[in-house]
This record gives C-alpha cells, structure tokens and sequence, in this order.
C-alpha cells in the first residue's frame, strides 16, 4: 500500500508544488484545501482533492482515516504581513487555531509524522547574521507570532511522548521548515503564484514587468547595505518542495523532530531583484523609492548548515535571473493559463 500523505493548503502555491513532488516520489496524496486563496486547478492530477477546513476538527478525524493518512504536511494559513497587523484575530484563529486542530485531529487518529510550513518571520529583526535556528525568536508581527506558537504546540506535544516514556515508534515527531523568502515557479511553467493581490517582491515585480501594475516601490533605500535596500535570501519554490519531500523520508527513517531554516544561506539586495526581472523580462521597470516600512529587517539570510547536516537537502535552483526567469514566465502566462484550466 502507497503511503499517504495528507497536505492541507494543497491548491495554493507552496502546496502544489509539493503536492506534485510527492506524487513523483510514488506517494498517494490527499489535498484538502477550502480554497480561501488555493485554486481547485493547482492541484496536480493524481492527487485526491477535498474542499474543506483544515480546522474542522470533526471532519479531519473522519477524513484521516478514511484515506488511511499516515504524515501529514500543513501548509495552510494565512501569510500577509500588513493584514496580519491590522486583523490579528484572523491570523491567531486560522494559523494558531487551525494548526491545534490538526494537531489534535492526528493524535486522536495516530499520525505521529508531521512537516509545518513555518517562517523565518519568527525571528523577527535578529542580531546576527546569517541567522541559526537558535537564534533568539523574537517576531515583530502576528503573522510570525502564529507560526512561533505552533512551533512551540509541536514542540510541547513531542516532548510529552518522551516524558510519559512512549515506545520510540508511537512517539509523535515533527519538522518545522522556516521559509526565508520563497519565489520563482515551476520550470515548466505549469505551476507558480496565483495569489491575489500578493506582496512579494518577485512576483509584485513580475506583474509590473507584464504590465499588471503601473509602478513597483522600494520601501527604503537608506538601510546600513551596499546599496541601501534590503537584502533577503531567496528561495525557489521548487527547491523549498524539495525540502518537504526529504523531511517526510527523514521522519519515515525514524528522525526526531527537528527546526529547520529553509534558505541558500546568501542574499540579494531589492535593487539586485528588481535588476534581474528587468533584465529577464526586457523591460524597464517604473520604480518608485518610498520611506521604510516599520518592522524591516535590513539583512535577514539563513544559516543553511544545519538542514544539509539533518536532510542532506540538495538544491538545484540556487541562482536569481532562474528564479526570476520562472517567475516572469509564470506571470506573462498566467491569465491565459487560468482562462484555459476554468474552461477545461
């Protein structure tokens, strides 16, 4: 029998491309998305799809065992920044709540292998750079103090196994990925971003490279770097995938739970970005320089020794024009692919 792998938020960006992974891999994947910001044609064919809440406690504990769900990959969540400033309720009730939920739903149906989709927004602005996993946690924003507490409820649940003296093969063990800053899309163009109204900086420069918005800013260009802008490590999407596959067969393996960044360990600066996507889409961006944004880190780069220590994690699409060519490509298709998949 395959091995199952329930992934919530599956039909949104982060989730589809994995969802396609494991479906490579030989895994049988069940996608259960409600389709907030997911879209019913990112799922990848092979999949079973199920519209519904991650956080319907009832529904999760009939559905785990019905599809005889063995790990489980939760991506589902809500991830504007801003928003999650002036609405934090929402943030702690979907990203908090939720992930209780689902923790709950696969303790009462015996899954004890989970992989959460966190952030290295938990850092908030760090001290040093490039920042290690034990870095001081200090978030700056509800988005990244939701993610923190679900690291610290896998955390306590994992702990509670060992202290009652659970047999090493009934303990629940987790990994928590902490994305630095995820861009790009599939290479074959079948997969990327779709997300209305998305704030991040490649795929805002892509839309204003394929003429979807009038300008692009920089939000300060004073900062203590090369050339004043903020520097960010940048991930591909595809590469960030990757890492949930090989997390999953390292909890197959009987791994412990673990934190870890997900990152290529060196940055870009938003001028260096806005460089490439002009330069892989033959365009000349309207630019616009604005003050700082509250809260902005002025350096935040992963410190990557770790996961290649616990996953042997390879990427292979650590460079920026790739990332940036993907998801230009990606952007100048998308209203014709989404026209094309409504219709089929």
């Amino acid at each position: 029998m395959q091995h199952t792998v329930l992934v919530t938020g599956g039909a949104g960006y982060i989730g589809s491309h994995t969802t396609r992974q494991l479906l490579n891999a030989g895994y049988r994947v069940v996608v259960v998305d409600n389709l907030y910001s997911g879209n019913k044609w990112a799922v990848p064919e092979g999949a079973i799809f199920v519209e519904l809440d991650a956080g319907n406690l009832e529904a999760m504990r009939r559905l785990m065992p019905r599809y005889d769900v063995a790990a489980v990959i939760h991506f589902a969540g809500h991830i504007v920044v801003p928003e999650s400033v002036s609405d934090p309720i929402k943030y702690y009730r979907n990203n908090v709540v939720t992930s209780l939920q689902m923790i709950q739903a696969c303790r009462d149906t015996g899954i004890r292998k989970f992989i959460f989709s966190s952030s290295a927004a938990v850092y908030g602005i760090p001290m040093q750079i490039p920042v290690a996993e034990q870095a001081d946690t200090s978030p700056i924003n509800p988005y990244g103090f939701s993610k923190l507490a679900t690291e610290w409820m896998l955390q306590d649940v994992s702990n509670s196994d060992r202290i009652n003296n659970e047999p090493a093969s009934e303990c629940f063990n987790h990994v928590a990925l902490r994305y630095f800053n995820v861009a790009g899309a599939a290479v074959d163009g079948s997969l990327g971003q779709a997300t209305p109204d998305a704030t991040h900086l490649i795929k805002v420069a892509c839309e204003a490279a394929c003429g979807k918005r009038d300008h692009i800013s920089i939000f300060g260009t004073d900062y203590d770097t090369e050339d004043g802008t903020c520097i960010r490590d940048y991930i591909h999407v595809e590469d960030l995938a990757t890492a949930h596959v090989v997390a999953l067969e390292y909890l197959r393996r009987g791994g412990e739970s673990r934190t870890l960044n997900c990152g290529y360990g060196h940055g870009f600066s938003v001028r260096d970005v806005l460089g490439a996507v002009q330069k892989v889409s033959n365009t000349d961006l309207n630019v616009i320089e604005a003050p700082r944004r509250t809260g902005d880190p002025p350096v935040l780069i992963a410190d990557k020794t770790k996961i290649h220590q616990v996953l042997d994690w390879q990427p292979n699409y650590d460079n920026l024009e790739l990332i940036c060519g993907t998801a230009y490509k990606w952007e100048r298709n998308l209203t014709e692919f989404q026209q094309n998949t409504e219709n089929r």
